[in-house]
């Protein structure tokens, strides 16, 4: 578990600034290309490059089964979790969709599903048959949380053994949504009422039950969560576990995160709670129609780079936004200067 802790190198600032001198130099007003000139000089400073590119990236979708599912939090039952892991495999999903529309590698990683998915495209990184209900007790053992924050570092090492420049994470897992909700309620120090929403398509009096398991739960485990580790396991999930330890392992290693909606960013918070220098590697996709999401990107203090009224998670979000990060290195590389075009700069 120590790797958690290991440090984070900053981006370096010297080819930032460099970045922002060549902005200046283009032939635009100052500014107008508004953040994706901030988007250029944060890439130039994450690869150490004059000319930062996004040509390879690699999406890996953690999928995992919630014991909060027998609360009846969620519009769809429980098998639906290992039935989208089949689509993924099969590549059915809006994820896979965008993957082969962006030219991304992709994987679909099983990291606790009830029972396992036999299929040969499908990576096995389990740390156990789904989480316990966190209504009842922790959702899992200190064990099982170590394995899953693990996982989601062996999927970084897949993802830079082909050369990616770009990393995406996604989930699948059936009741997600409440237990992100629980996570997020719990590091913000909010009532779960303010924070939870519709998640797979609820109606209003059953987002106000969701939120009341929510509330219970908060309040019975109240003493255990005094630390991002301790609220990790006592409400997490698997998949938002394997996020959380890849986002801190791709920073380590200097690989650049897009992380997707609001399941994701959750889990770039405890991320973020454990290793702070983790969120200088981090953009943000979207701000998705999911509740609470505004309020965990306002605690990360996150712009989002598009807001499209999307919640399906997956990490189709993220994906969605990668040709915003493409087109930001193609401005920033192949827009001619002042000087070279012959053009006055005032």
């Amino acid at each position: 578990m120590n790797w958690i802790f290991e440090p984070i190198a900053a981006p370096a600032a010297d080819y930032c600034l460099q970045a922002q001198q060549r902005q200046q130099q283009l032939t635009k007003p100052p500014g107008s290309l508004g953040v994706l000139e901030d988007c250029a000089a944060r890439l130039a400073a994450m690869q150490r490059s004059p000319a930062p590119g996004i040509d390879r990236i690699h999406i890996s979708v953690f999928a995992a089964d919630h014991g909060i599912a027998a609360e009846g939090v969620s519009a769809f039952p429980q098998a639906v979790t290992a039935e989208m892991v089949k689509n993924f495999a099969a590549g059915g999903a809006a994820v896979n969709v965008l993957a082969r529309h962006i030219g991304a590698d992709f994987e679909v990683v099983d990291t606790g599903l009830l029972q396992p998915v036999a299929l040969p495209n499908v990576i096995a990184d389990r740390a156990g048959s789904g989480t316990a209900n966190f209504v009842e007790s922790p959702a899992m053992t200190a064990a099982q949380l170590e394995f899953a924050l693990a996982a989601g570092r062996r999927a970084v090492a897949r993802a830079l053994s082909n050369g990616a420049q770009l990393f995406v994470g996604g989930e699948m897992g059936i009741a997600n949504t409440t237990s992100a909700s629980a996570l997020a309620a719990a590091c913000l120090g909010l009532p779960a009422v303010e924070i939870t929403g519709a998640g797979t398509g609820l109606l209003p009096e059953q987002i106000g039950r969701k939120a009341a398991v929510i509330e219970a739960a908060l309040q019975r485990h109240r003493p255990l969560l005094d630390t991002p580790f301790a609220i990790l396991q006592t409400l997490g999930g698997f998949e938002i576990a394997a996020l959380a330890g890849a986002y801190i392992a791709a920073a380590q290693q200097g690989l650049p995160v897009l992380v997707d909606g609001f399941i994701s960013s959750v889990a770039a918070l405890l991320a973020a709670r454990l290793n702070l220098g983790c969120t200088a590697w981090f953009f943000f996709g979207h701000c998705s129609a999911e509740m609470g999401h505004g309020r965990v990107l306002q605690a990360l203090q996150a712009r989002p780079l598009l807001t499209m009224d999307m919640r399906l998670g997956e990490g189709s979000g993220a994906a969605l936004a990668v040709p915003i990060l493409q087109m930001a290195c193609r401005l920033h590389n192949e827009m001619a200067t002042f000087a070279e075009a012959g053009v006055s700069a005032g």
